[in-house]
């Protein structure tokens, strides 16, 4: 009798992940190209899309659990504004004593626990934008960086390609969105108030009447 034929090794393991803050303006990069990706891109079963916002360390167990991750992010490289890049392997900062982001310093450590767990990703590429605002509070992006969403999806559906990822476009919307329904970026948007009626220094409900704050 034949012995059996050995099952198919699985692909990688393979995480997608956009981070950032959708409330600080180009922050929010990471979050809505992460967004796009999933609206229009339909990825293998075993491929996990997340919406990892500002959770930080809390995204550890996934990033331990894969093989391969691409990652969504705004980041200061010094370059004009709406500039992409994409970094992979060595070239993604695990440390440094410059602050990339607003919340970089939470995603090196993620990294640095990673490789101290000795299950740091065999493949991790990074897709980032030079924002052009950030000191916009409840803003969404800006028309620039707006402008470099759907090249930074294609890169990525390219570099999962390039990893052996079965990608295919969808024909309908997915059935699940990755966040709120009220922070798709429509919605989002179309709830903000007018810039003479919003309050740029935080939330007015919240501030002592002696400052002119809303009263109970």
């Amino acid at each position: 009798m034949a012995a059996d034929a050995p099952a198919p090794r699985p692909g990688p393991r393979v995480l997608v992940l956009g981070i950032g803050n959708l409330l600080w303006a180009d922050e929010g990069f990471g979050v809505r190209a992460v967004e796009a990706l999933h609206r229009r891109w339909r990825l293998p079963d075993d491929a996990v899309v997340i919406d990892g916002g500002t959770q930080g360390l809390y995204l550890l167990d996934h990033v331990c659990d894969a093989d391969h991750v691409l990652v969504f992010d705004a980041i200061d490289y010094h370059l004009p504004p709406g500039t992409l890049r994409v970094l992979r392997d060595a070239e993604v900062p695990v440390w440094s004593d410059t602050a990339m982001s607003l919340h970089q310093a939470s995603f090196m450590e993620l990294l640095s626990l990673a490789r101290l767990r000795g299950r740091f990703p065999a493949r991790i590429t990074l897709i980032g934008v030079q924002p052009a605002v950030l000191d916009d509070l409840g803003g969404s992006l800006s028309p620039l960086v707006r402008g470099r969403l759907d090249e930074a999806v294609e890169l990525g559906v390219a570099e999962l390609a390039s990893w052996g990822l079965q990608v295919e476009r969808r024909t309908q919307p997915p059935a699940e969105s990755l966040g709120a329904a009220a922070l798709a970026m429509a919605a989002y948007e179309g709830g903000r108030p007018t810039a003479s009626a919003a309050c740029r220094i935080g939330d007015a409900r919240f501030l002592s009447p002696l400052h002119g704050g809303a009263k109970a």
